[in-house]
């Protein structure tokens, strides 16, 4: 206990002396509230719209989820084929480089005309996109960056090709993939909300922001934005404990644990 006190202490301090900084710079500024509202009233606002701010956190994030396990899944497909095959190499990496290159801004209505604006579909579709090129490239250099002794030893007992890739290529990229799934899992929900910026669903996070701003309610639409990141925050550590279960005898997982 006093060791996570030592470890966590001076993050926390950090953030409650910004916050401090922060109401008193507004206040003895004259800091206007359209400009940056202080934390005490994006406070008031959390509290006088918490239940609709836990409904549309909770839309976005379903969004959001949805999204990363499109994408993700997909991408684990790409990245073990183009391991496995240097065909599928050749085929299919042009196709993941240029998923990379679309701008999610010019995605997004595209993918609100094919499924409807309404439907979630559309918003998962964009995370799907903003998610694939970082979970397939990791996945990928944890496949094929393997050391060379550990696979001469599988050779040296005679492993087949589907041997060596499930007991030397796979154990070495989960490392990869759930570094992948850590980024990707802030990723998913800054697409869903910048999906949202562009129509759909007024019980989102997105368009609750644009409509609160709209009407110069901007502390509910901070109120917003802390939602945002507190969920953000939660569905990181939600995958870090995955993590940890998943893969103990790497290193980040005993890292994580003495701290």
């Amino acid at each position: 206990m006093t060791r996570r006190i030592r470890y966590y202490g001076p993050a926390v301090a950090v953030f409650v002396g910004v916050l401090g900084l922060w109401e008193l710079a507004v206040r003895a500024l004259g800091i206007q509230q359209f400009l940056l509202p202080p934390p005490s009233s994006i406070g008031s606002a959390f509290a006088e719209h918490f239940d609709e701010l836990i409904t549309v956190g909770r839309n976005t994030l379903v969004e959001a989820v949805g999204g990363l396990l499109i994408g993700g899944v997909t991408a684990l497909v790409v990245a073990f084929a183009t391991a496995r095959w240097a065909t599928a190499s050749r085929a299919l990496l042009p196709f993941a480089i240029a998923a990379n290159s679309v701008p999610i801004i010019a995605f997004a209505p595209i993918m609100n005309n094919w499924f409807g604006i309404l439907n979630p579909l559309s918003k998962m579709m964009v995370v799907a996109v903003l998610v694939f090129f970082p979970i397939m490239i990791n996945t990928l250099r944890g496949l094929t960056l393997v050391d060379q002794a550990s696979l001469e030893l599988m050779r040296s007992y005679a492993a087949n090709e589907l041997a060596i890739f499930a007991k030397v290529r796979v154990p070495n990229a989960l490392p990869y993939i759930f570094t992948a799934f850590k980024v990707s899992a802030t990723l998913s929900l800054i697409g869903a909300i910048v999906a949202e910026y562009f129509g759909g669903s007024r019980s989102a996070l997105g368009q609750f922001i644009i409509t609160e701003a709209a009407f110069f309610r901007f502390a509910n639409a901070w109120a917003a934005i802390v939602v945002a990141s507190v969920v953000s925050i939660a569905f990181f550590l939600i995958i870090v404990a995955i993590e940890r279960v998943a893969i103990p005898w790497h290193s980040s997982a005993r890292i994580a644990d003495s701290s």
